[in-house]
């Protein structure tokens, strides 16, 4: 029997071959994927090509078909969500899921009995402690959810597509956060529409494209070479790719 591989040194979350399926078809498969602790991992791809099913996946949102997911080394692959978040998983799904009839306080004290942690991250915040949820903006909105997913005190955070709907000025607020989430830390897997202001912030970078991963290495190499990421979201890949040659910055195509 094969040995399972060990866990990448310092990995807050592994993926090995991960197949996740939708109404019984794969949507993501094959998919291998580190996070290490303190550093965020970019998950890039054109509309549809599975990164949101990829975390609800991860996540245990619905469960995985094939491969295993480790986090800190454990292999959670078959964990419920509950016990996912038990060992410090945090996932920021899609859309501002607040309680909108809360305060942003009470929506905070959800997570934590004190949301100290949370105003500290947003400052911004401490003055609309006492507005219900429903009248804040967009931007203070996801300023709660990714301040109440803090509060959980994660080893990992998933994020997906934190600047939905938002002006560029309030997605660099967010990515800022972010930032300094990971750098208490965390390990951040962050799906991002904006993908050259994702590349600036995220240490490495993964692309999907038909479901599997097109091109992977670190961000800042990726955010170079914007023709090979261009091909990569389009699932084109060189005849030829070129072969590792042990820098830290090299990216590789898959074909």
């Amino acid at each position: 029997m094969t040995r399972p591989a060990a866990p990448a040194p310092g990995a807050a979350l592994s993926l090995e071959e991960l197949q996740v399926n939708r109404l019984g078809q794969p949507v993501v498969r094959g998919v291998d994927l580190t996070v290490k602790a303190g550093e965020v991992t970019v998950l890039l791809g054109a509309n549809g090509v599975g990164k949101s099913t990829l975390l609800d996946g991860i996540s245990g949102v619905i469960p995985t078909s094939k491969g295993r997911v480790l986090m800190g080394g454990i292999d959670i692959t078959r964990f419920s969500r509950r016990r996912r978040v038990a060992l410090g998983m945090s996932y920021v799904q899609q859309g501002r899921t607040v309680f909108p009839n809360l305060t942003v306080e009470e929506n905070l004290l959800v997570a934590a009995h004190r949301p100290d942690q949370a105003f500290e991250l947003f400052p911004e915040l401490r003055s609309r402690a006492t507005v219900k949820a429903a009248s804040l903006s967009g931007g203070e909105q996801q300023m709660v959810v990714l301040g109440r997913a803090l509060l959980q005190q994660p080893r990992v955070l998933l994020i997906d597509e934190l600047s939905l709907g938002l002006a560029p000025a309030i997605v660099d607020r967010m990515l800022a956060a972010v930032a300094d989430m990971a750098a208490d830390g965390i390990g951040v897997l962050l799906v991002e529409q904006f993908a050259d202001r994702a590349l600036a912030l995220g240490q490495h970078a993964t692309v999907l494209a038909r479901g599997s991963v097109a091109l992977q290495g670190r961000a800042s190499e990726v955010r170079r070479q914007p023709d090979r990421l261009q091909a990569a979201y389009l699932g084109e890949t060189d005849e030829n790719p070129p072969r590792a040659n042990g820098s830290n910055d090299e990216c590789k195509e898959n074909p």
